[in-house]
């Protein structure tokens, strides 16, 4: 299984991103995923995470600004960010709860990152 993340780029305080992942391999179903980000010289947070019902959930920090939305016919993950601020700047990692293709047992996955700068 592998997770491709995409969107991320330089945008100024107050704009817009939206990310994406998309898991392919030999997938049964995915259970979670969610949005994790690391600054430089901190630790990896969760910023969103979406059960396979569509349950969201989200820290204080983000909540508000951020929307975490998935389509479980193409296997991706889409986070989208506004009003961003310059402490939002960080690698943003998603992360999935597969259940493979043949079994019962479920794994996670993470995808390679991708970066986010918010800065005039």
């Amino acid at each position: 299984v592998q997770l491709q993340a995409s969107g991320g780029g330089l945008v100024q305080p107050g704009g817009s991103l939206r990310l994406s992942c998309v898991a392919s391999g030999s997938i049964s179903r995915i259970n979670y995923m969610g949005w994790y980000r690391q600054a430089p010289g901190r630790q990896r947070e969760l910023v969103a995470a979406i059960t396979s019902f569509g349950t969201t959930s989200y820290p204080d920090s983000v909540k508000g600004r951020f929307t975490i939305s998935r389509d479980n016919t193409k296997n991706t993950v889409h986070l989208q960010m506004n009003s961003l601020k310059s402490e939002d700047t960080a690698v943003y990692y998603c992360n999935a709860d597969v259940q493979m293709a043949g079994g019962t047992a479920s794994y996670g996955f993470w995808g390679q990152g991708t970066l986010v700068t918010v800065s005039s």
